[in-house]
């Protein structure tokens, strides 16, 4: 197999490229996409992604969508955090919602069956954020990471609106086997659902009812009622030493 010299160090430059075509309001996002289109290709033929003009057409215009989603995400950012002072700084500031900005780049490729690239985003976006979020997980409108580390998302985690995700949170599979390809494996969180640090949730058929709350290291292997609140009761001890 030959990769070439530099090859994942010019992904990740179009990573970041792509992040302000699609947050910049004051970028025409046709203009530069077509800065981005040789970068682009050149990466594809890299890859033997067998990308044509059709899917180079479907990737801008999956990338057109994105703006105003980002957005809410942002302002999912902004309004639920204390220590948020603007959405500039939201944008320049938060891994959670640089990491959900990735992802949504890389959910575009993957809904049009790029292979390979949309996980050298996602993978890039891991390193810099500590968040991995598989581009195959469907992830609904206001979106929030908070402090982002260590959280895992797969692939077949279905996520609805209005959902907070705290640091070293798991949505993922309760066993882990090839012949499950092509089966869900990870959680589904319906809507206003908030989920505390380090909370475990795995398993394909697991439902998380929606305005529920989880919270911090919980593990939870099977579906929670609509407005549950789940906590972890631990027998913490302080006396005079």
């Amino acid at each position: 197999m030959h990769i070439p010299n530099g090859f994942k160090e010019q992904v990740e430059e179009l990573a970041k490229a792509l992040f302000y075509c699609v947050v910049e309001t004051s970028v025409n996002e046709d203009l530069q996409l077509e800065k981005l289109k040789s970068s682009f290709f050149e990466i594809s033929k890299g890859l033997d992604c067998g990308v044509c003009e059709l899917k180079w057409e479907q990737f801008k215009q999956g990338l057109k969508t994105l703006r105003p989603i980002l957005r809410l995400d942002a302002e999912a950012a902004f309004n639920n955090d204390p220590a948020a002072k603007s959405l500039r700084e939201v944008y320049l500031a938060y891994p959670g919602f640089y990491a959900i900005t990735m992802y949504r780049i890389s959910h575009v490729l993957w809904n049009i069956k790029i292979p390979i690239l949309p996980r050298m985003i996602s993978e890039y976006a891991h390193g810099v954020t500590g968040t991995d979020i598989h581009p195959g997980a469907k992830i609904g409108q206001s979106f929030f990471i908070d402090h982002a580390t260590g959280v895992v998302i797969g692939e077949t985690a279905v996520i609805h609106n209005n959902v907070i995700i705290y640091q070293g949170v798991t949505l993922g599979g309760i066993k882990v086997e090839k012949d499950m390809e092509g089966e869900k494996r990870h959680p589904t969180i319906l809507d206003n659902v908030t989920i505390y640090a380090n909370a475990t949730i795995l398993g394909g058929d697991v439902v998380i009812g929606k305005n529920s709350t989880i919270g911090a290291n919980v593990w939870i292997t099977q579906s929670i009622p609509e407005g549950s609140l789940v906590t972890y009761k631990s027998d913490i001890r302080i006396s005079n030493k």
